[in-house]
């Protein structure tokens, strides 16, 4: 009988000392895991900012076609345009020498991550990662968009690691927020040409608002640059 109990308070014990183990793991990540970020809006902008910088740009300088892209990457229509339009504009009109793209952040007040995830594809482009972090935001966008902030702070971060971005500098630049200045500057831009929405394009002057399917912007290049005779 004595030997029964022994047993069971050994077994009692294990189970203990099993749950203090992973209840002191559990603490430990939480202590290690970065701090949920928030990008701040409004913010001033100085010409550091923007110096030297345009945009994200794909394609060739010397594309007939310079297509700008306002876009927000929280926005639904955003990633339906990313998901269905933009690989054909990108391997007929970008790849073949058509038409330069330009990527513009637009971040909706409404979307509480968009600056966030904008933030994050900068500190991609810190490390030249950009494209492929742009590529897992809109690709994930369902994950995240409607998420806590430190879900979608989580989430995204994932996203660096899989775009094999070095999570250190990473979580360094996103904890000082040094692009949100960057992301205003766009904004602005945005704003003072007139865009209301996203995604928007602008093409030589004029504005387009709303999902582009490729067909109309391959009309459309070929009306502003007709493609040479072979």
């Amino acid at each position: 009988m004595a030997t029964t109990a022994a047993g069971g308070m050994n077994r009692f014990y294990l189970v203990l000392a099993a749950v203090v183990v992973i209840g002191l793991a559990a603490l430990g990540y939480s202590a290690l895991r970065p701090s949920p970020v928030s990008i701040p809006a409004n913010v001033t902008v100085v010409a550091a900012d923007t110096a030297g910088f345009r945009g994200y740009l794909l394609g060739s300088a010397s594309a007939p076609v310079e297509v700008t892209d306002y876009a927000d990457y929280q926005c639904p229509a955003c990633g339906t345009f990313e998901a269905v339009q933009f690989p054909d504009i990108q391997s007929r009109l970008i790849a073949g020498g058509r038409v330069r793209w330009r990527y513009r952040d637009f971040p909706l007040n409404q979307h509480q991550h968009a600056r966030l995830a904008a933030h994050a594809a900068a500190c991609a482009d810190d490390q030249g990662k950009y494209w492929p972090m742009h590529r897992f935001l809109y690709e994930g966008q369902s994950d995240w968009a409607e998420a806590s902030d430190r879900a979608a702070s989580d989430e995204i971060r994932g996203y660096a690691r899989s775009a094999g971005v070095d999570l250190g500098k990473y979580d360094a630049c996103m904890s000082s927020a040094k692009h949100a200045g960057r992301i205003q500057a766009s904004l602005d831009e945005g704003e003072k040409l007139g865009v209301n929405s996203t995604p928007t394009l602008l093409i030589a002057g004029r504005l387009y608002p709303g999902v582009m399917t490729y067909d109309g912007l391959r009309h459309l290049v070929d009306s502003l640059a007709p493609p040479s005779k072979p």
